[in-house]
């Protein structure tokens, strides 16, 4: 009751109002999970699930697609449609996936109905990941939820987690973003080729740092309350195949497609022709999630071209290649994926490769140069820090810890290392006045 009071002052304190869409939408789905479990093996419980899904996916239509589709239907058939243009209520995205995941849970019979709304609202409106993920589906926490153990040591790990995702966040992601707006945030027209490159490549850095940052911080409260979330991101940069990257990027969201869209539809069990939509199906959805613009459409199918590439042609050719040429290959789809999602005018995509590929302005401007010679050990920290170094340095710290002289260097080190990170981040943030999370967009 006390994780409930305080995940909802939490979400009001930034939301006042839409909390109370929030509550409808996890009382929408109690009710039908009770529903579905008194009509269980009968016609009623297909009925009642989906009559939870249109009503539950229906706020998200209407608050994050609506103006969307207005603008679209009136631009193609010449029609005046309003426009609502609602603020997108914070978290619409996640919250409305975890309702939705726990109804679905239910009719398959993979979790027990939840006879308390307390607990399912709490399940719905956990702070520490409610506002940016990442998504936890109810059967990873419905143990959870009815009893946790709260230890020492998962708070000084959590402690730990936290820290190390503030500093993401509040170091590299916020001054890799100020790079990538000095670069390639404004008017386009006079972009160098190095201009374009170096700041995609920024983009590439702030999204990832911003992104598993939060999660690393959701992941690190969780573990402070007893909770146990699972990973989100695992070093996607080191992969070798736009599929990798996709087992290793926002693993609750692909994981989330994978089970209740993709699987749903039939899978690779119906055909080849109706392979390929799902798939299609699966990955213009991923797109749309990610935000109602064309550029998250034609990011979504960018990488349904590439991984329907990989699958029938290039993959096993990327198998028998030294791993150094398939890191090589990914890099630069990934980079090149992240124009689309980083442009939401079209025009600037043209720009932006004309200015990458035709060099139209020379290879770099000397504003450039100075703004990218400012930055070079951002960039160099970016990537150290975007390969696997934390897991050998736990397993060199665990190493250390077999003796009492090892153990003590090591509790002293995780203790500066928390008091840097917040005390570095803290100065940072202060000096900035707001620093939104980019997820919080979608």
């Amino acid at each position: 009751m006390i994780l409930l009071v305080f995940s909802l002052v939490f979400y009001a304190w930034g939301e006042p109002k839409y909390i109370f869409l929030m509550i409808a939408t996890a009382f929408v789905d109690y009710v039908f999970g009770l529903l579905i479990e008194r009509f269980r093996d009968r016609w009623q419980s297909k009925l009642f699930l989906t009559l939870a899904a249109v009503i539950t996916l229906s706020s998200l239509a209407l608050f994050k697609y609506s103006s969307f589709f207005s603008e679209n239907v009136n631009s193609l058939f010449s029609l005046n449609l309003p426009s609502l243009k609602l603020a997108l209520p914070i978290g619409i995205s996640f919250y409305t996936f975890q309702a939705l995941t726990y109804v679905i849970d239910v009719y398959r019979g993979s979790v027990k109905v939840q006879p308390s709304f307390y607990k399912l609202l709490l399940y719905v409106s956990m702070f520490p990941q409610l506002i940016a993920g990442p998504i936890v589906r109810y059967s990873d926490v419905e143990e959870q939820i009815e009893e946790r153990t709260v230890t020492l040591k998962n708070i000084s790990a959590g402690v730990m987690r936290f820290s190390a995702g503030l500093l993401k966040k509040a170091i590299i992601a916020n001054f890799a973003g100020q790079l990538t707006e000095k670069l390639i945030g404004g008017d386009l027209t006079g972009l160098s080729s190095a201009g374009a490159w170096i700041g995609i490549i920024a983009f590439t850095f702030q999204i990832y740092f911003d992104f598993s940052g939060y999660s690393d911080m959701a992941i690190g409260l969780g573990k402070m309350l007893g909770f146990e979330f699972k990973e989100n991101f695992d070093y996607p940069y080191i992969s070798k195949s736009a599929t990798e990257f996709w087992r290793r990027w926002h693993i609750s969201l692909s994981t989330w497609f994978r089970e209740y869209v993709y699987i749903p539809l039939g899978g690779n069990r119906k055909g080849k022709l109706r392979w390929y939509i799902n798939i299609l199906i699966v990955w213009a959805a991923t797109g749309l999630w990610h935000g109602a613009s064309w550029n998250f459409v034609l990011w979504g199918l960018y990488y349904f071209v590439f991984l329907m590439l990989e699958k029938m042609y290039i993959g096993k050719i990327l198998e028998k290649l030294p791993r150094a040429v398939g890191h090589i290959y990914s890099l630069i789809v990934i980079i090149i994926g992240w124009v689309f999602f980083y442009f939401d005018d079209l025009s600037k995509i043209k720009y932006f490769f004309k200015a990458a590929f035709g060099a139209a302005n020379g290879f770099v401007t000397l504003t450039e140069k100075t703004v990218i010679v400012n930055y070079a050990v951002l960039l160099i920290i970016g990537a150290v820090c975007a390969m696997p170094l934390l897991p050998r340095i736990k397993i060199f710290a665990g190493s250390l810890s077999k003796t009492r002289s090892g153990k003590v260097t090591v509790d002293v080190l995780s203790v500066l290392f928390v008091i840097f990170s917040l005390a570095i981040s803290t100065a940072s943030l202060v000096g900035n006045s707001y620093n939104p999370f980019l997820y919080f967009r979608f």
